[in-house]
């Protein structure tokens, strides 16, 4: 099941099979996602450096009741020059067609790609 912002931006899981909607596919988790091999991972890129740090990952810990906070938090960490290269990277690839945020966390509505897509309709 894919979200999509109105920009086009679509988030899905990185287990998920490639559509034919999606786009440009970017991996933007940190770790590789488990189980996953290379021969069935379907993206085109790999942006490790626009998923949120290890510390803040560690605290979160996918805690929902955290996510308003995880959230800014990791909006901060978006506007440091490490992630705002690859956030600028993203914005470019949505700028030019369909783009699809791709992670292996399961709730995909409490997760770092909810609020890279917010970042990108902005």
């Amino acid at each position: 099941m894919a979200d999509e912002t109105a920009s086009g931006v679509r988030v899905r899981r990185a287990y998920d099979p490639p559509e034919a909607a999606d786009g440009h596919r970017v991996l933007v988790d940190r770790l590789w996602p488990r189980g996953l091999s290379k021969e069935h991972a379907h993206f085109d890129e790999w942006l490790r450096t626009v998923a949120p740090s290890a510390e803040l990952r560690r605290w979160y810990g996918h805690d929902p009741a955290r996510f308003g906070e995880f959230a800014a938090r990791y909006r901060a960490e978006l506007a440091e020059a490490e992630h705002a290269e690859a956030l600028g990277r993203l914005r470019a690839l949505a700028v030019g067609g369909p783009l699809t945020l791709l992670t292996a966390t399961k709730d995909l509505e409490h997760a770092h790609t909810h609020v890279l897509a917010e970042e990108l309709k902005g």
